[in-house]
């Protein structure tokens, strides 16, 4: 079994929201809890997918991965360093480890930029040599399937589909020869048409790089394909956590039973019914005592409002958030 590469404990942000005049005259500070007391481990090699509807911290905790944020409490070890507490030289050693492929690529490419001018850009801030440069743009650009240098490299984003956009943003994240990276929704904006492609290279740069990767989507479909465990988040709190495949297939909490319902399945005897929960998310600034799921969930007992449920290991590596799921 691999070390962790990453190890997250007790990771928590809160973010300071706007205030009434109410709450200025009683020196109220209202703050949105975005993620809360979340714990995991990642192995070289390993690709984590992070699931759950808009709005339950998915985004936050992945920035927070890579030090795009700082945690309010809480830790993420890297290789075996708090990333809190790196001096400079070992952030920006960091920083060349460490990746994130963005959700949008055509908001994360300078429109005033040549493709080559992109891919060089984080080779000079890293500090890698420049004789090094055309073998590591021409490395990169092989991996995502764009091999005609002459025709890319020169051209501007407008100039490019979304696909190869795409393909660009995580040309850039892999010029560094990264050991971990975080994609955030990287097919979100894309055609079903050209996801395939985008997620057959994510696979193999993983199996050929030995990439730790976190996936963050909502959808399990994608995730299936892509990852081997995946966590599913509810208003900033793991809910469960385990291998995808398992999880797919035999969801514990009701939260995820209403994800894997939910995806889509092309049968013309596909069941219609209505999904078990109603609603949607509650305030983030006063969630629900007790289990945060409990105004929506269709199992919910008087214990539910009482109590947090805590995760729990409850066989074959899975922990489950939940009191009406009994623990191993």
């Amino acid at each position: 079994m691999n070390q962790p590469l990453i190890t997250v404990e007790g990771l928590t942000k809160r973010f300071d929201v706007s205030r009434s005049f109410k709450d200025v005259f009683t020196g109220n500070h209202p703050q949105l809890q975005a993620v809360s007391d979340v714990d995991f481990t990642l192995a070289p090699g390993e690709t984590l997918g992070i699931v759950g509807e808009s709005g339950c911290g998915k985004t936050t905790l992945g920035r927070m991965l890579i030090k795009l944020i700082s945690a309010t409490e809480g830790k993420v070890m890297f290789d075996g360093k708090d990333i809190s507490e790196m001096t400079r030289t070992e952030e920006l050693e960091f920083r060349r480890r460490a990746q994130l492929v963005f959700q949008n690529p055509f908001d994360a490419l300078n429109p005033h930029f040549t493709i080559l001018r992109s891919l060089t850009e984080p080779l000079h801030n890293a500090r890698v040599p420049r004789e090094e440069h055309g073998q590591r743009i021409a490395e990169a650009m092989s991996m995502v399937h764009l091999p005609a240098l002459e025709h890319f490299l020169q051209s501007f984003p407008h100039q490019l589909s979304g696909g190869q956009l795409q393909r660009v943003v995580l040309a850039r994240a892999l010029v560094l020869r990264p050991d971990f990276i975080v994609a955030d929704e990287p097919v979100s904006m894309l055609d079903v048409s050209v996801r395939a492609g985008i997620l057959n290279v994510l696979r193999e740069v993983r199996d050929t790089m030995g990439l730790a990767a976190v996936f963050i989507s909502h959808d399990l479909a994608l995730v299936r394909y892509v990852c081997e465990r995946t966590i599913t988040m509810y208003l900033g709190a793991v809910v469960e956590d385990g291998p995808t495949a398992a999880i797919v297939e035999n969801p514990l909490h009701p939260y995820t039973k209403a994800l894997v319902q939910a995806v889509p399945i092309p049968r013309v005897d596909q069941s219609h019914a209505p999904l078990p929960i109603t609603g949607g998310l509650p305030d983030a600034r006063n969630p629900p005592s007790g289990c945060r799921f409990r105004d929506r969930c269709p199992l919910a007992e008087a214990r539910c409002a009482a109590e947090i449920p805590r995760l729990r290991e409850v066989g074959g590596g899975r922990r489950v958030a939940c009191h009406l799921v009994e623990p191993a």
